[in-house]
C-alpha cells in the first residue's frame, strides 16, 4: 500500500498568520517580563502601535510587529512611536532576517507560543506629564475594552 507523499517542508505561513503568531508570542513575552499589553493602540499622533505594554512601575513599552521583510521595508514610521514610550522594540518571527533591522531598538523574537527579548530595548524615560497622560489614557482604553467597547485610540 502506498502512502500519499508529504512535502518536505510545511507551507509558508501567510503574512496575517505570522502577524497573529508574533503578536501572541510578544504578549506572552511581555507578561513574562512583568508587563501587560494591549494590541492595536492608536497613539495621539494617529500612528497605530501593534502592541503597547505597561509595567507595574508605569514604564511604557511599544513593540512593532514585522511579519515579513516587505512589511519592514515599506513601513518606516517606527521612530514616530518613540515619543509615546520609554522603550521600543521590533517583534519578529524566528525566521525573520534580523540583520536588516536597525540596531537601536530592542528585539523580540516570537512565535505563537512565546518568545524572548533577544536585544534589550534602551530606556528613554518619558517626561513626567506625558507619562501621566499616557498612563491614564492606557488605563481608560483597557477599561473600555474590558467592558466590551471596541476602542482603539488613546484619549488624551
Amino acid at each position: 500500500m502506498n502512502s500519499p507523499s508529504r512535502p518536505d517542508t510545511e507551507p509558508a505561513a501567510s503574512r496575517p498568520d505570522v502577524t497573529v503568531a508574533v503578536t501572541r508570542g510578544a504578549v506572552r513575552v511581555f507578561r513574562g517580563l512583568g508587563y501587560v499589553a494591549l494590541a492595536e493602540v492608536t497613539l495621539p499622533n494617529a500612528r497605530r502601535a501593534d502592541l503597547m505594554a505597561i509595567s507595574p512601575r508605569g514604564e511604557l513599552f511599544i513593540a512593532e510587529v514585522k511579519s515579513s521583510v516587505e512589511d519592514f521595508r515599506v513601513d518606516r514610521k517606527w521612530r514616530d512611536y518613540l515619543d509615546f514610550c520609554d522603550r521600543f522594540a521590533f517583534a519578529v518571527a524566528p525566521e525573520f532576517p534580523q540583520d536588516i533591522l536597525p540596531e537601536e531598538p530592542g528585539l523580540l523574537v516570537c512565535d505563537g507560543f512565546g518568545g524572548a527579548l533577544v536585544r534589550d530595548a534602551p530606556l528613554s524615560p518619558l517626561p513626567g506629564s506625558r507619562r501621566k497622560a499616557l498612563t491614564i489614557a492606557f488605563a481608560r482604553l483597557a477599561a473600555l475594552r474590558a467592558s466590551g467597547v471596541m476602542a482603539v485610540a488613546l484619549e488624551i
